[in-house]
């Protein structure tokens, strides 16, 4: 093997283990802000601490740790995803998250039971009087997650239909609602 191969094969071989480390260390932070140990209760207020994606947050409650919530009862379309034309929804639920959460603290009302299968807490969040779930419904940034029923998931299907008649958010964009009309569908036969 000449030096000019090895040199391309050993240039190969340390990008590739770079990739490989960052990938790890990646995924290892992603799961970190997934599974926040805090603990909350309900009628807590907390402050936000970073948007994970369009659907789940990470809270901290003062002299407690940070608490990974998964807002009840919706489901935002992946904004990582480039090239994607539903990827421009998910960021506008993450910004949208920021810019409600960040302007005061948030209330916490816990699901029943607390914490879904990854260990995350559910609940739903409120800004004063606001629930930021049912705003990103309405905004039609979000869709209504039916697979668990909730107690609020009429109002919250009811505000859905509404931006879906009024063309708000994802229902403007015509291949973006049929994916999401497709979802939706395959929540409905998934429901337990």
């Amino acid at each position: 093997m000449d030096r000019t191969t090895l040199a391309f094969w050993s240039i190969i071989v340390v990008l590739c283990s770079a990739s490989a480390f960052y990938g790890a260390s990646v995924v290892q932070q992603r799961r970190g802000l997934h599974k926040a140990p805090g603990k909350l209760e309900n009628g807590d207020l907390v402050r936000l601490v970073t948007v994970v994606d369009g659907d789940t947050v990470v809270v901290e409650k003062a002299g407690t740790a940070n608490v990974t919530v998964r807002i009840l009862g919706i489901k935002a379309f992946e904004s990582k995803i480039e090239h994607d034309v539903v990827a421009a929804f998910g960021r506008a639920a993450e910004d949208a998250l920021k810019r409600i959460g960040e302007a005061g603290p948030l209330r916490v009302l816990l699901n029943n039971p607390p914490k879904d299968s990854r260990g995350r807490t559910l609940a739903t969040l409120l800004a004063g009087d606001q629930d930021l779930a049912l705003q990103l419904v309405s905004e039609g940034l979000v869709l209504v997650y039916t697979v668990y029923p909730f107690p609020a998931m009429t109002l919250y299907l009811n505000a859905q239909e509404q931006a879906r008649a009024a063309h708000r958010g994802l229902w403007a964009d015509k291949d973006v609602g049929a994916r999401a009309e497709g979802l939706m569908r395959e929540w409905q036969r998934q429901k337990p």
